[in-house]
């Protein structure tokens, strides 16, 4: 399996850390600590749909899975503080 493969695998709610990544990508420094964790669960929902390859559906998702997402990006933007 060659790296590009990685790019194309599927992602699912479970992948937590995959989807900060990819939401960290598309939003870049536009969203703050304080803002990420100010966006309301609808609308996170809608932008994880939306993620290439994300195979999850809307009835699949819960307030955890969201939780957990939103602390991940958080990190990923910490990270990128540096």
């Amino acid at each position: 399996m060659s790296f590009q493969d990685f790019d194309n695998m599927p992602i699912a709610w479970e992948d937590h850390e995959d989807i900060a990544m990819a939401l960290y990508n598309k939003f870049g420094d536009e969203f703050t600590e304080s803002k990420i964790y100010r966006i309301r669960f609808t609308e996170l929902l809608d932008w994880i749909l939306e993620i290439p390859n994300f195979e999850g559906t809307r009835e699949g998702s819960t307030e955890g899975h969201l939780e957990q997402i939103q602390a991940k990006w958080v990190y990923e933007w910490r990270s990128n503080q540096k």
